[in-house]
């Protein structure tokens, strides 16, 4: 929504100021939600991962909780309101919320969704931004693709982690059976 009292004229037409602030308000609401889920799991994590887990969505949420103030502070910027509350979010995200509490492997799962959503909304913005030459928004919208491509890329390389463990795990469980059978 515009702030019909602000006058700007920063070399960005108000349609474009406009375009670019409804995507942006896009990505606010992917952020939060994804920082709302994020620490929602962050809290309830079990498991044989917990230590790893919870660190790494506390470090996950920290950064979103940064990145949503930048979000809003650019549209702001842009002469308009930033969306602010859980309805406006609700009707403008495209991550679902987490139903009860996943297991850990589903927390994963969800968290590599979500960073690779918002990822997805932050590129959908740039054709606006670049017809309008809005530096200081596509370096915005590239930042948060760089690290929610890399967040979901940690995300992504947990479960084989995991499937690693498993693996040795049988070896040396099968290994045990054959000490035990030469006994």
């Amino acid at each position: 929504m515009k702030n019909p009292q602000e006058k700007l004229n920063i070399g960005i037409s108000d349609a474009d100021r406009q375009a670019i602030a409804e995507g942006l308000g896009r990505l606010l609401a992917d952020s939060y939600t994804l920082y709302l889920k994020t620490h929602n799991f962050h809290w309830n994590v079990t498991g044989p991962m917990f230590n790893s887990l919870h660190l790494m969505f506390e470090t996950q949420y920290n950064e979103l909780a940064l990145a949503v103030d930048l979000i809003a502070e650019r549209i702001r910027a842009l002469g308009h309101f930033a969306p602010g509350s859980y309805n406006s979010f609700s009707k403008l995200t495209s991550i679902p919320e987490a139903d009860g509490v996943p297991s850990a492997q589903d927390m994963i799962r969800q968290l590599v969704e979500g960073n690779e959503t918002v990822s997805r909304t932050a590129r959908s913005i740039f054709p606006v931004v670049e017809k309008a030459n809005d530096e200081a928004s596509a370096d915005l919208l590239t930042q948060r693709m760089q690290t929610h491509e890399k967040t979901a890329w940690m995300l992504r390389a947990m479960p084989a982690e995991k499937q690693k463990r498993r693996e040795v795990a049988f070896s040396s469980f099968l290994m045990f059976l054959a000490f035990l059978r030469r006994r």
